[in-house]
């Protein structure tokens, strides 16, 4: 809370949300989070509705823990749940069963918790299409306001790499993937749900404002080891070393580097972050922020992917396809300028 207190005094800032991640939070107890959550309030100017989430896992959920979370001011929670199938979370190490998994969304409901997240993995070896349409189409029927899909990844140096190594496992099936993020698409969209960015789903007016805001390159605090920062094109990160960062706050001293982006790596970051929401690239922002040679070049080097049906436009934005989106990492790579 000391760096809280470093960083409030030169801000002005008003605060519109708080995210309590990742790591596990959800075993702060309600003293830590009320002390958090005050100290934040006394050194930042907080919004009167602002959204604040907290991450939590199934097994963590409890009509006590909830009760707690609401209490201490907590009013919108990201749930871990992966899979509805004791198959698939046995598969993936999880510390919470199906029943969890499924009995954490009634409790958030019975909790007055009304806005509310959870993710699931697609493209794990022995997810059959099957199951991840079973997994979706429950998550539909119960009406989740914010559902968040990631495809299942192997880290290098990860337990899961050192599994397919090893042929313990199977490997990523690149296809597999590409066909149940498409299948999801549809899905949810089908579903009423809108697909505002490449990983996230939300019913009308639930998006997460939290995320949402990294996106949009609003500035943001982060708080602790390893926490990053952003703020008029300073991007600064602490160290992740708990008893270094703990001696420099010690001293007064916020343990941080930072660096400031140039010209082409703000162009290439805008690249990034809107190319991955539903609205898109503005071209007449980047000819007005970076030039217009700038925008001319973009539509050029976008020429391609529209042709091959990958993106579209309207001469003032271009957006990925449902297709392009399968692509997004490698189009962005493409879109990315090496000067200005």
């Amino acid at each position: 809370m000391k760096e809280i207190e470093l960083t409030a005094g030169k801000q002005d800032e008003t605060i519109e949300t708080i995210y309590f991640g990742g790591g596990t939070p959800s075993l702060l107890s309600k003293t830590e989070l009320n002390e958090i959550l005050d100290k934040v309030n006394a050194f930042f100017i907080v919004s009167t509705d602002a959204e604040i989430t907290l991450e939590a896992n199934p097994d963590d959920i409890s009509a006590a823990s909830l009760n707690l979370w609401k209490l201490a001011g907590i009013n919108r929670l990201s749930i871990g749940i992966q899979s509805f199938f004791q198959k698939d979370l046995e598969w993936m190490n999880r510390a919470h069963d199906a029943n969890q998994a499924e009995e954490s969304i009634e409790l958030a409901r019975d909790a007055g918790f009304t806005n509310f997240s959870i993710d699931l993995i697609f493209g794990a070896p022995g997810l059959s299409d099957s199951n991840w349409e079973k997994n979706v189409m429950h998550v539909i029927a119960k009406k989740v306001p914010h559902i968040s899909c990631y495809a299942l990844t192997a880290e290098p140096k990860t337990a899961l790499q050192k599994m397919i190594e090893k042929k313990k496992t199977p490997g990523i099936d690149a296809d597999q993937q590409a066909r149940q993020y498409l299948l999801l698409m549809q899905w949810l969209e089908e579903a009423g749900y809108e697909h505002y960015e490449i990983s996230n789903f939300a019913l009308p007016g639930l998006q997460s404002r939290h995320n949402s805001s990294y996106w949009q390159g609003k500035p943001y605090f982060g708080f602790g080891p390893s926490a990053h920062s952003y703020k008029h094109y300073t991007r600064s990160w602490n160290i992740n070393n708990n008893m270094a960062y703990i001696k420099s706050l010690e001293k007064n001293i916020i343990p941080a580097e930072k660096e400031i982006l140039t010209p082409v790596q703000q162009l290439n970051e805008y690249i990034m972050t809107r190319l991955r929401l539903n609205t898109g690239l503005d071209i007449s922002f980047i000819s007005e922020k970076f030039g217009t040679d700038a925008a001319a070049k973009l539509f050029d080097a976008a020429a391609k992917h529209t042709a091959s049906g990958k993106m579209i436009t309207d001469r003032r934005r271009l957006y990925l396809t449902r297709e392009g989106k399968l692509f997004a990492d490698g189009i962005t790579a493409d879109l990315f300028f090496g000067k200005l």
